[in-house]
């Protein structure tokens, strides 16, 4: 118990904790952004230059989607330096690409690097569509989720240390390991909805803040489950899936739509971000 009690402490001591702006959510991030920005836009740099053939350059779609991206990008830019994120707002090097790939997915690296599949377009539908899908990415990386995740595997490794100091030798050493092997893999999977949720909240006020109707965040995730019902896809059950189910992010934006409008509508009176046309 002695050497737990020590490890433990050992852990705590690099926790820091700290709190999302606007959602003001508890998190535990000690993985410092001078450490993960230059290997996320070095990795995003890397994928670039692998998929060179596949990025769209110069057509309507792909210069809308950099238009949009920059717009979102200002909103959330604005709204960090005029709350004291001056320092992250600097660091962010906020880059949108559009790739040629039929697979239904966009995301966003630590430090503002976006990548949207020509696969996802279609769900995104229109403008504010992809609005929608990018203020949802960009939320990711304003959060720093990709840091917190980082931080909560670390704390992982030192946890399973912890079990496997108390345990050895005794036999219930495998139960614990494997108690301990699945209760870990649900918490992440409910951390990850953790960061999907608070990045669809995130997203609706940063698009709104940027100019676009946030009730078509509601309709790319209708759509997204026409989709799904039309390939014939199926889905896990929901607390073993990494993401929400379509059903609970739909009821979920409309009923954050609302205190996402007032939010956006506030800031934006107050000299938020505005949007620019194309």
């Amino acid at each position: 118990m002695k050497k737990i009690f020590t490890l433990l402490v050992v852990v705590l001591l690099f926790v820091e904790c700290s709190t999302v702006p606007i959602t003001g959510r508890k998190r535990i991030n000690f993985v410092s952004d001078a450490k993960v920005l230059p290997m996320s836009f070095q990795q995003y740099n890397g994928f670039l230059k692998e998929n060179s053939s596949k990025v769209i350059k110069n057509t309507s779609k792909a210069r809308e989607l950099k238009t949009i991206g920059k717009n979102v990008a200002s909103a959330v830019d604005r709204f960090m330096r005029a709350n004291g994120m001056t320092s992250e707002a600097n660091s962010y090097k906020w880059e949108f690409n559009l790739i040629n790939d039929k697979t239904i997915n966009a995301w966003c690296m630590p430090g503002g690097k976006v990548v949207f599949y020509t696969g996802i377009m279609p769900i995104c539908a229109n403008t504010d569509g992809i609005a929608a899908v990018m203020g949802h990415e960009v939320a990711h990386a304003f959060a720093k989720h990709g840091q917190e995740r980082m931080s909560s595997s670390q704390l992982q490794q030192y946890g399973g240390m912890a079990v496997a100091l108390g345990t050895s030798g005794s036999k219930q050493s495998n139960l614990f390991n494997m108690a301990y092997g699945l209760g870990s893999q649900l918490g992440m999977l409910k951390f990850s909805r953790t960061h999907e949720t608070e990045a669809d909240h995130l997203g609706l006020v940063f698009m709104i803040m940027a100019g676009y109707r946030g009730e078509e965040a509601v309709n790319v995730w209708i759509r997204m489950k026409q989709n799904a019902q039309k390939s014939g896809s199926k889905a896990p059950p929901e607390f073993l899936s990494t993401h929400p189910s379509n059903d609970s992010r739909i009821a979920e934006l409309r009923n954050y739509l609302p205190k996402a409008k007032r939010f956006a509508i506030q800031y934006n009176k107050q000299g938020g971000a505005t949007r620019t046309e194309k």
